[in-house]
């Protein structure tokens, strides 16, 4: 009887030794990534610099893709492509894209470095530009309501609240490659299309003292202190 019973439990081992490995649930299995966003539904208030400061691109080729022209005006609920890829050839005006050729390194130089360079605020740099910390610009400790001033000379292209993240923001276009924004202000002093200078205040410093400053060169985060003078 026990030798019996001893051969059936070895007989059962083997059969399920056999039987084919059954797949995890679905639900256990990874799921896949999320997909890019393809398009973005123009709010009130938002400007063409905005919305490809919050997606991280240049404001010029997401003026492309969507077939502006200068000044870029934007009407509510309008949808904008964020992609050639995505957007329909109808939305370029083009069934084909040709980009132009990029400048040559001499007069890139001359574009972006012959302006004068200024801080905005006073104050130490209580964090630095570090991207692998997802920390794209400089923070500058200080006292609140304290003046912030543009880096360089340029045009007011946004002034609002509407980006998350940012509070309410200046962003100041220099040229066709460099923007610059400042952040977490508790005034905004000028409105958009402001042409600034050195000595223009664009807002006054919030509660905190803490003025968030970045350099976006063709919508992608640059280190401020390649173009500020050393202090």
């Amino acid at each position: 009887m026990r030798q019996s019973l001893l051969a059936l439990v070895v007989a059962l081992w083997l059969v399920a030794c056999a039987a084919p490995e059954r797949a995890a649930p679905i639900s256990t299995l990874p799921q896949p990534p999320s997909q890019r966003l393809q398009h973005h539904w123009v709010a009130a208030g938002e400007t063409l610099y905005a919305i490809a400061w919050r997606y991280g691109l240049d404001y010029r080729e997401l003026a492309r893709i969507n077939g502006l022209r200068e000044p870029y005006r934007l009407q509510r609920n309008t949808k904008l492509w964020l992609s050639a890829a995505a957007a329909p050839a109808a939305a370029t005006g083009h069934t084909a894209v040709v980009k132009a050729a990029p400048p040559t390194p001499a007069v890139l130089a001359e574009r972006v470095y012959n302006q004068q360079w200024q801080w905005p605020a006073s104050g130490r740099i209580e964090q630095g530009f570090s991207p692998t910390d997802h920390h794209q610009g400089l923070s500058l400790a200080g006292a609140p309501g304290r003046a912030v001033k543009p880096a360089a000379a340029g045009v007011v292209v946004y002034a609002g609240a509407g980006l998350r993240g940012y509070g309410k923001l200046i962003i100041v276009k220099h040229n066709e490659l460099l923007l610059s924004a400042y952040a977490h202000n508790a005034v905004l002093e000028v409105a958009e299309g402001a042409v600034v200078n050195a000595a223009t205040v664009l807002a006054k410093a919030g509660d905190s003292g803490r003025v968030y400053f970045e350099i976006r060169r063709d919508g992608k985060p640059i280190d401020p202190l390649d173009f500020l003078p050393v202090r």
